[in-house]
């Protein structure tokens, strides 16, 4: 009788280990089975028990990567974040993934063994071994990569979304969020905001309008109903100490004024500011997102960047003299198109020599429109930890993470959009005494809502 496979009932599992050759390709086949059909080598050479477990396991994963797809293509885009979002899920996902880490490590070492690589021919010994840790790492690595990703996820959103708000339905058909830019710095007591906005964003179609309210607006009225109209029923109004951006400061000193501001993931500060926002729009204001500025430039160096088209020089970092010329700068920003990395973008927002607080509003709604357009999902999967690590660090908001798939779907079509934009300055707004029922006409026109007051608070 021949050797090797011919006249063997069971070639795989009982062969000729005297022939290096037969060895040596049955070595490969198992192998590559092992990665192709995971599980498929055991039945054929080793353990079936171990085996038909393997086999069952892949077939879950085959059936799980194909659901996967089809929600994908076939799912609205909102539903599947809603989804992959939830904290029960991604843990789930985890520990799912960390399964198959640990089954793929075992099915390899047993393949590995089963091979009886001793028996092969000695030049094939070490690249079977290399190609079945590389595939090893290929398989389990990605899917401990995967584990990791999920455990992060959930992390992030745990500490950036609220997990105690509900979904809400849009307002006059937007969703509007109050966008504040934290001025935190060593010269300042407390936060208080630098840059005050409100993007308004059709729920619809993902057509957005940023609102930029300037920080020094004296005289800003409070909705009926909020805790600061009984102390000022005729607006905060007191001069050159009662500008809109020293609300913050001054609610945060009073907490008693927001004193269930902590349990709705906010803070007595935001809510002042909100409450005069509303005032001032006539719109209602349902999220809240507060970057700090003294830290963003980490998330625009993990999303690679932003590139702005610049209009005048201005200088990176010393200050300003009395006559306004920068004193201890080295470096400049020049005009023409620019790709900026965090700490020249974050300049360019705050830079104040040569320029009006109008200008330094209009430079930073063009960061946020640039920082918007590169949360593309490309560059978020590739860049994935260090925006997640950035994100928890920069950003607080009161979006519930039940509303982040509704909110991912329409930022898509925002992207896909022009931004439009809406600056509260003059000749239009004097802010010392402003006409707010002419703003909240501006604000109505712009947003193509009628005209309304001030909702009254429950």
């Amino acid at each position: 009788m021949s050797q090797g496979y011919v006249g063997s009932a069971t070639p795989v599992r009982k062969p000729d280990v005297s022939s290096p050759r037969i060895m040596t390709k049955r070595a490969w086949w198992l192998v590559i089975l092992n990665v192709l059909i995971p599980g498929s080598a055991q039945v054929l050479a080793g353990s079936r028990r171990l085996g038909r477990f393997g086999l069952g396991a892949t077939l879950l994963s085959w059936i799980l990567a194909i659901l996967a797809l089809a929600a994908w293509l076939f799912v609205p885009t909102a539903t599947v974040v809603t989804f992959v979002s939830n904290p029960i899920t991604l843990t789930a996902v985890q520990l799912v993934l960390a399964f198959y880490v640990v089954l793929w490590i075992i099915l390899t070492l047993d393949t590995l063994r089963l091979a009886r690589l001793i028996k092969t021919a000695p030049g094939a010994r070490a690249l079977v071994a290399a190609f079945s840790v590389l595939l090893l790492v290929v398989t389990a690595g990605s899917s401990a990569y995967g584990a990791y990703v999920a455990g992060v996820s959930r992390s992030t959103i745990g500490s950036i979304f609220s997990s105690t708000k509900q979904y809400a339905d849009p307002i006059n058909g937007r969703y509007n969020v109050l966008l504040l830019g934290g001025d935190a710095g060593p010269d300042r007591v407390g936060l208080r905001p630098d840059s005050i906005s409100v993007a308004s964003i059709n729920a619809t179609t993902g057509a957005t309008t940023l609102i930029g309210i300037p920080r020094n607006m004296q005289k800003v009225p409070f909705v009926k109903g909020s805790p600061l109209y009984g102390p000022y029923p005729q607006g905060y109004n007191c001069g050159d100490n009662c500008l809109i951006s020293f609300l913050y400061t001054y609610a945060q000193a009073h907490p008693s004024l927001y004193p269930n501001a902590a349990k709705d993931s906010s803070q007595p500060g935001i809510e002042a500011t909100k409450d005069a926002v509303e005032g001032v729009l006539g719109i209602t204001i349902q999220y809240y997102a507060l970057i700090d500025m003294e830290g963003f430039s980490d998330l625009i160096d993990a999303l690679g960047g932003i590139t702005i088209d610049v209009t005048e020089k201005l200088p990176i970092g010393g200050g300003i003299d009395a006559n306004g010329q920068p004193i201890g700068t080295h470096k400049w920003i020049y005009p023409g198109v620019q790709h900026m990395n965090g700490y020249v973008a974050q300049w360019y927002a705050r830079s104040r020599h040569g320029t009006s607080d109008y200008d330094r509003m209009a430079r930073q709604r063009q960061v946020q429109t640039a920082l918007l357009s590169q949360f593309q999902p490309g560059v978020v999967l590739t860049k994935f930890e260090a925006i997640a690590n950035a994100g928890k660090q920069v950003v607080k908001t009161d979006i519930p993470q039940v509303m982040l798939g509704r909110f991912v779907d329409l930022g898509g079509q925002a992207r896909k959009q022009k931004i439009a934009q809406l600056e509260l300055v003059p000749p239009a707004v004097f802010e010392p005494n402003p006409n707010f029922a002419k703003i909240r006409q501006l604000v109505a026109s712009a947003l193509v809502i009628p005209t309304t007051s001030p909702t009254p608070k429950p």
